[in-house]
């Protein structure tokens, strides 16, 4: 894994190999990026799995998924693809880039709101793997109540759990339209000349970005760093700018297809009026996170 991955699935991973297996952890030289020639040169024939996020949620800096799952299936290794960063936003073939399984949500880019998640699974993997976290949705027989030894049914509901967050996967229905809709690569290019410009505007102001200079391994998502940003993005927050704060990256800004330029030029010339006036200092001291 590498070190700049999402905390949540840093401690899912070290918590299930306590006791059974070891963790090894890549590191980034920049706190931006990670070197992928580190990454599958860790990959070796001890190697079980190699769970990556398509797009790193503090940095935005895309994995070459492609290449680390290609040097994981060299020595039989199978890669667990989290997209919730990317999916709806940076257009991919799961097919393509080689992933064993992919993991992702509707929360983000397809505007679906919370509780909609959905994991993929390679066909040709289905019938081997057992689950061992389950779920009567499961059962060959759900509707049986049989509560003897598990008999999976086949296909992806093999891989259900429990009954479905049925209201989740309603409401999420009309942003996975919308993004069909408008198409994916049409969306990565207007986020690509959105990022680009904050990015511009930022360094005019002279602030750090946290983020590739590069648009080809940049996600949709732009964290812009400077003193006290934490206060300030509660203070861009209050003011109806929607942004959220991350340690180590900054104010996280993340335009999707529905954003105008004007409202690009208006947040970055927000954060500089709230660095000026100080009214970031009434939030001075207040130990919670932005979200």
């Amino acid at each position: 894994m590498v070190e700049m991955e999402f905390p949540s699935i840093l401690y899912i991973y070290r918590e299930w190999l306590r006791g059974r297996g070891d963790l090894r952890i890549v590191g980034s030289d920049d706190g931006i990026s990670i070197d992928v020639q580190r990454v599958t040169d860790a990959i070796d024939e001890q190697t079980l799995l190699v769970p990556i996020s398509h797009s790193l949620f503090r940095s935005s800096f895309i994995m070459d998924a492609k290449a680390i799952a290609a040097k994981a299936h060299q020595v039989g290794a199978l890669v667990v693809l989290d997209v919730f960063q990317s999916l709806g936003t940076v257009p991919f073939n799961i097919q393509d880039l080689g992933a064993d399984f992919a993991v992702g949500g509707c929360l983000k880019w397809l505007c679906g709101g919370p509780g909609a998640c959905f994991l993929y699974v390679r066909p040709e993997l289905q019938s081997r793997l057992r689950p061992r976290l389950t779920g009567w949705m499961a059962h060959e027989t759900p509707f049986a109540f049989d509560t003897g030894e598990t008999t999976y049914t086949t296909g992806s509901y093999k891989f259900m759990n429990g009954t479905p967050n049925i209201p989740a996967l309603y409401t999420c229905r009309a942003g996975l339209e919308i993004v069909s809709e408008i198409g994916v690569d049409a969306i990565r290019e207007r986020s690509t000349h959105m990022t680009t410009r904050l990015m511009e505007l930022a360094f005019v102001n002279g602030w750090t970005v946290n983020a590739p200079t590069d648009p080809s391994v940049r996600g949709g998502t732009i964290a812009v760093d400077l003193p006290h940003a934490r206060e300030i993005a509660t203070e861009l927050n209050a003011r109806d700018v929607l942004v959220d704060y991350r340690p180590r990256a900054g104010i996280r800004l993340s335009p999707h297809f529905y954003n105008t330029d004007d409202e690009i030029t208006c947040a970055i010339s927000l954060i500089k009026q709230i660095v000026d006036d100080g009214s970031w200092k009434r939030h001075a001291g207040q130990n919670r996170t932005v979200t």
